[in-house]
């Protein structure tokens, strides 16, 4: 089987469309999933839970998903600075307000975890884990200066062994490792990156020979189609920054 994962589109319908239109293009996967934070910073978020749904495109929840579908009090992102912690504020209530009824449904019955095995399941074979963040929490982020130890707990949590696949995605950062067998695979974001290359990111995913291929995708999209979009929704500023730098504007002049 070769997989295409996509995570983190968070509302921005264009760099989804352009993901899709590259995987399309490529003619050679077998299935599409996500790993969830549909929603949150952008413009589309209707838009983008109906399109998944178009595609007959499954996947997990993130902590934007289950947060926004449950009413909760915030998103549980993590904020570095008392202005990002104002932002993600912001962003949450804005999607909370303009998430429709219909929308926070799909989003509430979303899974935590999915288990693909790529043989059937009626023989032996390797399994496919997706998660959002960890196999227990959706509010770590799996960053790839985690020592190898971390990762092996990971595995252990979730039951995975040498051959098995752990995917997930929540810090916009792609990367991807082998563990004592285990290929951990972090997506990395299709509509909101913050490794300083603008460009939409998902993974391809070969489990066809005994060791899995990994390949990190950027896809060029329609940045100023987004940006539109959230200034027109009203929202900060700072997103069209974060949208067209990958996450890395540059800093305000100090007086």
């Amino acid at each position: 089987m070769r997989y295409a994962l996509i995570s983190d589109i968070h509302g921005n319908l264009p760099a989804l469309d352009a993901v899709l239109a590259d995987i399309d293009a490529s003619g050679d996967v077998d299935a599409i999933h996500h790993l969830g934070d549909l929603v949150g910073y952008s413009s589309q978020p209707n838009e983008v839970v109906a399109r998944l749904a178009e595609r007959g495109i499954v996947g997990v929840a993130g902590n934007y998903d289950s947060t926004v579908a449950l009413a909760y009090k915030h998103c549980g992102c993590r904020s570095e600075s008392p202005r990002q912690e104002e932002l993600a504020h912001i962003s949450f209530e804005w999607t909370c307000a303009h998430t429709t009824v219909a929308t926070k449904r799909v989003l509430a019955r979303l899974p935590y975890r999915l288990d693909l095995r790529p043989l059937g399941g009626h023989v032996a074979g390797r399994t496919v884990t997706l998660v959002h963040a960890t196999p227990t929490s959706n509010l770590v982020y799996v960053t790839e200066d985690r020592p190898d130890a971390f990762l092996a707990k990971q595995a252990q949590a979730a039951g995975l062994r040498a051959g098995d696949v752990l995917a997930f995605g929540h810090t916009h950062e792609p990367w991807w490792r082998v563990v004592d067998g285990v290929t951990f695979v972090n997506t990395g974001s299709v509509g909101r990156p913050r490794d300083g290359d603008w460009r939409a990111g998902y993974v391809r995913l070969d489990v066809r020979d005994d060791m899995p291929r990994v390949e990190v995708v950027r896809v060029p999209y329609d940045v100023e189609a987004a940006v539109a979009g959230v200034r027109a929704a009203g929202l900060p500023e700072e997103f069209v920054a974060f949208l067209r730098t990958g996450g890395r504007p540059a800093p305000a002049p100090s007086a």
